[in-house]
């Protein structure tokens, strides 16, 4: 089933993408259909399961030169599908709404996607963003309530109401473009399961927004802090559940591109980690990066399914696969 305008959901997109068949399996696959380059490292949030708030490098943004040249080079490539975020906030960024419509604009993306907290999504913002042609804005809904935001990520529940507000008013935003251009940017939400207790959690939350959305799906938590547990402050704390696992290969390897917002491609699409970095596009263009020996050799441990003494070898993600997508259409409001 697809979603509204003709797009397919968003876990639809992802499918396709895990679907690593014929010459995509491959120490050199072709160019990838999809890519995200994170347009500022910054981040308002500090969540704990996040790498974005453990870099060790300085938070920046991406300058608007190389910017530009990497969207024309991904589209000349064969990038048809363009996320402007990778692990930063990108309504950090000043250009924000230049950038997407660099994209469509200039470049002629078919899809430009985007990723946000909802923080900062103000209706006023996402009628900019949806002016300039985003296609899919998707809200990252982690936590139930203001308690549960403050605990994992420093933010108090002031923003939780406020994200709730930017949420419906996206949507009114989606709504009034759509009746008055016949154009629809889907409006999603995706939550991590960080134990079997979340969804139950959140159902209260879930249940005022998810009518209003195109879509809404949990995501598994690979989590880059086992022992956080998702519990409010007053309630029952017991052992975190176990962690979900990833398959090998990973699939974002293949078929997606990572880029830092300092012109890193990197290997992993949750962590900006040095040793992820595979090539800087500061200095070589985004083909020959996407085939450096370094990037080929990851790619074969992969293939082979062994990637002890690699870069990979120390992500808690790996080991048995864990939980499918699962989610909540809303293809009409």
């Amino acid at each position: 089933m697809s979603g509204a305008a003709g797009h397919p959901r968003i876990t639809e997109r992802i499918e396709r993408l895990r679907t690593l068949d014929g010459a995509l399996r491959s120490p050199a696959p072709p160019p990838p259909r999809s890519a995200k380059l994170e347009l500022t490292s910054r981040c308002n949030y500090a969540c704990r399961f996040c790498a974005s708030h453990l870099r060790s490098c300085r938070q920046h943004d991406m300058p608007w030169p190389l910017y530009t040249r990497l969207a024309r080079e991904l589209r000349e490539a064969g990038v048809d599908q363009l996320g402007l975020f990778y692990i930063g906030e990108s309504l950090l960024y000043p250009r924000l709404e230049d950038a997407v419509r660099f994209a469509k604009q200039e470049c002629g993306y078919p899809y430009v996607f985007l990723t946000t907290n909802g923080s900062l999504a103000t209706g006023e913002r996402v009628r900019g963003l949806l002016r300039a042609g985003l296609d899919s804005l998707k809200f990252a809904l982690n936590f139930a309530d203001g308690a549960q935001l403050a605990q994992g990520a420093g933010m108090t529940a002031v923003t939780f109401e406020a994200v709730k507000r930017n949420v419906i008013d996206a949507c009114d935003a989606r709504d009034a473009m759509q009746a008055d251009t016949g154009r629809r940017c889907l409006v999603s939400a995706s939550s991590l399961r960080y134990d079997d207790r979340q969804p139950q959690r959140m159902a209260e939350a879930l249940e005022e927004l998810t009518p209003r959305l195109d879509q809404h799906y949990w995501l598994p938590m690979y989590g880059r802090e086992s022992t956080w547990t998702a519990c409010t402050p007053g309630s029952a704390v017991s052992a975190p559940d176990a962690m979900s696992r990833k398959d090998l290969p990973c699939w974002p390897l293949f078929t997606e591109a990572h880029v830092t917002a300092g012109g890193m491609l990197s290997a992993c699409g949750l962590d900006h980690s040095p040793r992820f970095h595979a090539a800087d596009l500061n200095a070589c263009s985004f083909l020959e990066a996407w085939h450096t020996p370094a990037f080929a050799s990851l790619r074969e441990a992969h293939v082979a399914g062994d990637v002890g003494g690699t870069a990979c070898a120390q992500c808690v993600g790996y080991a048995q696969a864990g939980p499918e997508l699962s989610s909540t259409d809303r293809s009409s409001t």
